[in-house]
């Protein structure tokens, strides 16, 4: 369990997926662009296989933006999407109406 203190480290925002392309070298992993309102993130998410990178564009994710950034294949992802998954298939967590990017969670 955390506290509510710990809880509220988390930057989660909305961010507007604005390029998709398959990170190459790898067989789950797609690069995407997001906008967060003040500025642009590189985001390396294992959704390939669930997700092309054409439907993405246009599509608003939440991210953990205050995550350290991390080296994954060699490309650095500078955020982090969240996502559901049951046993037959992932979802990615959206605002259910169109909100500005780089919303902040709350």
């Amino acid at each position: 369990m955390i506290n509510f203190e710990e809880f509220q480290k988390l930057d989660l925002r909305v961010g507007d997926i604005i390029e998709a392309e398959i990170l190459e070298g790898s067989d789950k992993l797609l690069k995407l662009k997001v906008n967060l309102g003040t500025e642009e993130r590189q985001v390396v998410a294992g959704i390939r296989k669930e997700y092309s990178p054409e439907e993405l564009i246009g599509k608003q994710i939440i991210v953990v933006a205050n995550l350290e950034p991390r080296i994954l294949f060699g490309t650095e992802s500078q955020a982090m999407l969240l996502a559901v998954r049951d046993d037959e298939k992932l979802a990615l967590l959206r605002p259910d109406k169109k909100v500005l990017c780089g919303s902040k969670i709350s």
